[in-house]
């Protein structure tokens, strides 16, 4: 979300009064919003009227709480039936490669396997199996490993994610494939907030992912930055992590769920 004043001050409050809007789904009175707001009743009430007016807001009796309006939930709807994650993220990705000089992936998953929809490379980049349009399986791989975590938040929901797409392959010697331990990985990927793939895929390939979610529970896509090992020593991971992960937010317009 953007930082600083907003240059259209109506504008941010209509928005800001619906942000609040949604976080009451039983509904919100005037008076609670007046106060969560810091809004006088007066403006607040004007600009309630003007989103009622085009349905982004609804009261469903005079003088009672007010909801989400029907209009606001059908534009979100009919974006998220004809959106375009490549030509959403895209721009996104060559940020990355851009900044770090480094391949970046996007991708989303599939069962147990990630689909790879974007790739953009840098021009020294290393040969990998990753293609647009290829898979992989999401257990030993960044991309995966930062779907994985979010879309099955539990231990127990990974365990049982394991048992249906089972047994785990191993790529490489550092893969984890045993669902106890994976589950206990994805526990400490979801408490740092971005994914490692150190070497478990590929031998000598090393990549940081972070899961995108806009807007969602759960991720829609993740994305990654992949390089050799020599040039993603331990030192960068935390560096490369926390990088992506403010980026992804600024790009997306997102904050990760609570864990």
């Amino acid at each position: 979300m953007g930082n600083g004043q907003s240059p259209v001050g109506s504008v941010d409050r209509a928005l800001v009064i619906l942000q609040e809007i949604g976080r009451h789904g039983r509904g919100v009175t005037l008076d609670e919003l007046a106060t969560r707001l810091d809004i006088p009743k007066s403006s607040l009430h004007r600009l309630l009227g003007a989103l009622k007016h085009r349905g982004f807001a609804a009261q469903h009796e005079a003088n009672g709480p007010y909801f989400v309006g029907t209009e606001l939930l059908a534009t979100a709807f009919r974006f998220y039936e004809s959106m375009d994650l490549r030509t959403l993220i895209h721009p996104l990705l060559l940020r990355l490669c851009e900044k770090f000089r480094e391949t970046a992936h996007m991708a989303v998953l599939d069962g147990g396997e990630v689909v790879y929809l974007d790739k953009v490379e840098v021009p020294r980049s290393i040969t990998m199996t990753s293609v647009v349009g290829g898979r992989n399986a999401a257990h030993c791989t960044g991309v995966g490993k930062a779907l994985l975590a979010w879309t099955y938040p539990t231990d127990e929901a990974i365990k049982a994610w394991a048992a249906q797409y089972g047994p785990l392959a191993a790529p490489s010697r550092n893969t984890i494939t045993n669902p106890a331990k994976l589950a206990a990985h994805m526990a400490q990927v979801r408490e740092r907030g971005y994914a490692l793939d150190l070497e478990e895929n590929e031998p000598g390939v090393r990549c940081v992912a972070v899961p995108v979610f806009m807007g969602r529970s759960t991720p829609l896509a993740s994305v990654s930055v992949t390089a050799l090992k020599d040039r993603m020593p331990p030192a960068r991971f935390e560096e490369l992590g926390e990088a992506l992960c403010r980026m992804v937010a600024e790009h997306a317009g997102t904050v990760r769920p609570a864990t």
